[in-house]
């Protein structure tokens, strides 16, 4: 029997363990009054089916069981971090197929926490009466804050931020800059602010740590945080955050000298100069000295920065990046071509292009461009892959492709989307062959699907920023 041909059962209350949430509405609410019903997600126990219903008008969910017996129960569970943890013991709308019926069905709950800021999402639980197996669906959501698949890659992201460190992943750092950069290039692509106080929280809570300002004995991690802080301030218009981006800026050329005949080292410790610290000197200093109004000093250091790293080889015959020098030869390491310093290379070109004008840097991106999305190594098939790719999402690479991307789609921008096919079959793909219940995504672009953490998520979401 349909637990919605029931009628309006005496469904049964908020568990007394669960804090009741008030959004539009509180839980606790009859389904009977949901505007919509839609079944994301459902499962089967015994020969019963666990279902979760969801009404997107209200961004509640309830959950059924059909086909059972009396005294099978049904509960959901709900989770402010992607399905990772959950109140213990709460069972939300706890309740029992009662006699004579052979379905039934709780109250509805809220997905989110919008007074706290809690990014929800809920799944169906339940249990045979007379067998002590738990079966549960997987985790979903309402499509609040999560209507196409922008925002809703968007919003499965910041299931992973953590609002008492201000960071993703709890403390991830250059990997967290790179997340909230995707996170401030949705919000202007889609037009959704939901999200725009992870800006200002993000920047509280974190600018007095390491040494201050966002900069930190990696370089690298210092480009990052100046460009992410620069998005920032194109968005709000907020003084501070150009001003951090112009310490970060400055801390980098603190560590430039005349080895090798120039170029920023990758650490505080002055052992060795690669790639990407240097990409991003370029990109950061090229984007400073455009908000300062063609500023001098940025400008020279963007230019002497791209003079040099030309002059290194590390941009190779097959015009793609290697990671970087030798310091005893002053020339191309030969090592390994990672996706992020072709991307992050092409922004700065880009940037450098938009400075300057020189016709040149734009493209030398295009051959850069060109050679990525060609190449079977790092587009096998015609979808990115990173070198040596993880089944996992945690870690530096997990976060490589989004740079990547990203750097391409501002090319694509540029040049008048000369990239468009290859950035909808990067998304096509994702959407096919990586994607989960939730909207997150793991790291095969190509599939199959992985669990998933904020390097990936944010690589995704980087993607579809840029997909036209």
């Amino acid at each position: 029997m349909s637990a919605l041909a029931l009628g309006t059962p005496a469904f049964a209350g908020p568990a007394a363990a669960a804090t009741t949430i008030c959004n539009r509405y509180c839980d606790g609410r009859d389904p009977a009054l949901a505007g919509g019903d839609r079944q994301p997600v459902a499962t089967t126990l015994y020969g019963r089916r666990f279902a979760m219903h969801v009404d997107d008008t209200s961004a509640m969910a309830w959950a059924t069981v059909d086909d059972g017996q009396p005294g099978d129960e049904v509960w959901l569970d709900r989770s402010f971090d992607g399905g990772r943890t959950w109140a213990d013991g709460s069972r939300l709308g706890d309740t029992a197929i009662p006699s004579g019926a052979g379905g039934w069905r709780t109250s509805m709950f809220n997905v989110d926490d919008w007074n706290a800021r809690g990014v929800g999402a809920l799944r169906a639980c339940g249990k045979a009466g007379d067998r002590p197996e738990i079966v549960c669906t997987a985790w979903a959501r309402s499509t609040w804050n999560a209507w196409d698949l922008r925002t809703a890659a968007a919003t499965a992201l910041m299931m992973r931020y953590d609002r008492g460190t201000g960071l993703f992943g709890g403390t991830g750092w250059w990997t967290s800059a790179n997340a909230l950069t995707s996170i401030i290039d949705n919000i202007r692509r889609s037009g959704m602010h939901s999200y725009e106080y992870a800006v200002a929280q993000t920047y509280d809570r974190n600018v007095g740590a390491r040494l201050g300002q966002f900069r930190n004995e990696f370089l690298d991690d210092t480009g990052w945080w100046g460009l992410a802080w620069i998005a920032a301030y194109d968005l709000t218009g907020d003084s501070r955050y150009l001003d951090t981006a112009r310490a970060d800026a400055d801390h980098m050329y603190a560590y430039w000298d005349t080895r090798c005949g120039g170029g920023v080292y990758w650490k505080t410790d002055r052992a060795g100069k690669n790639a990407i610290e240097n990409s991003l000197y370029i990109q950061l200093n090229a984007e400073l000295s455009v908000r300062l109004g063609g500023n001098a000093t940025y400008r020279q250091r963007a230019q002497a920065g791209w003079d040099w790293f030309r002059g290194t080889g590390m941009l190779n015959s097959g015009d793609l990046v290697n990671d970087g020098i030798d310091m005893n030869s002053c020339r191309n390491n030969g090592d390994v071509t990672w996706t992020y310093n072709q991307g992050v290379l092409i922004n700065a070109l880009v940037q450098l292009n938009r400075l300057t004008g020189d016709a040149s840097t734009l493209a030398t991106a295009r051959r850069i461009a060109d050679a990525m999305v060609h190449s079977s190594y790092l587009s096998p098939g015609g979808i990115l892959r990173e070198p040596n790719e993880s089944d996992s999402c945690t870690g530096d690479g997990a976060s490589f492709k989004g740079a990547a991307i990203r750097g391409l789609g501002v090319l694509n921008t540029a040049v008048g989307g000369a990239y468009d096919d290859y950035l909808r079959r990067q998304a096509d793909s994702n959407v096919a062959h990586n994607r989960d219940a939730l909207d997150a995504y793991g790291s095969h672009w190509a599939g199959p699907m992985v669990p998933t953490a904020h390097g990936c998520q944010h690589s995704v979401l980087d993607l579809l920023n840029a997909v036209p």
